[in-house]
């Protein structure tokens, strides 16, 4: 399975800007009807393009459904980085890559969505979503490890914990949120500082002998 549903790669400025505007709308259309209800017609209306340049960059449907998965990922995976980037300790880069996550899913609550969606509808792409996030973490908490900043954890396992604790503290305090209508939804102060006081003591927790 090729990792992303783009069938052509556009060569000029115009042509990247057309591709955004139509994962824009993907992101939208995806969110509010399913994938299933969905339709290349709808995506295209949305998008404000024709359904020729629709397929000048994606085979069908499904391509661009995989496609926005990757973008998503890609896009999230960013802004963690560039939060975590903010830490001066792992402790820090914990919560500021959190913080970064919890505030693109404020701004894309569609990443949800999509990614379940994808468990049935290309399955390849929700296990490349995850994995992709997790070795990023691995790598960080590798060398955090080496350093002495996080206790004898193994890095893979501590990974994908933390991605799990991410995405449901995001959903019950900033998807749940959004659904309900609330506007620009954030993880209450206090929730914040109860989720990292856990991650900090199981970063640096030692076995008892």
């Amino acid at each position: 399975m090729r990792a992303s549903g783009v069938v052509n790669e556009p060569r000029t400025a115009r042509g990247a800007e057309t591709k955004r505007r139509i994962f824009a709308a993907a992101e939208e259309v995806f969110s509010e009807q399913g994938y299933l209800q969905a339709s290349v017609s709808r995506i295209t209306e949305r998008a404000g393009v024709g359904q020729g340049t629709f397929y000048l960059y994606f085979a069908s449907k499904l391509d661009l459904f995989e496609a926005l998965v990757d973008d998503l990922n890609q896009r999230v995976r960013h802004a963690m980085t560039e939060g975590a980037a903010r830490g001066t300790t792992r402790a820090e880069a914990e919560a500021e890559g959190f913080r970064a996550f919890f505030a693109f899913t404020a701004e894309h609550p569609a990443l949800y969505r999509v990614v379940r969606e994808a468990e049935q509808v290309a399955p390849g792409a929700m296990r490349r979503h995850y994995e992709r996030i997790v070795e990023g973490y691995v790598d960080g908490l590798t060398r955090a490890k080496v350093a002495g900043q996080i206790g004898d954890v193994d890095p893979e396992v501590a990974a994908w914990a933390l991605m799990g604790i991410g995405e449901l503290v995001g959903m019950r305090w900033v998807l749940w949120p959004h659904q309900d209508g609330e506007e620009a939804p954030r993880v209450p102060d206090a929730v914040f500082d109860q989720m990292m006081r856990l991650i900090r003591g199981a970063l640096a927790a030692k076995e008892e002998a």
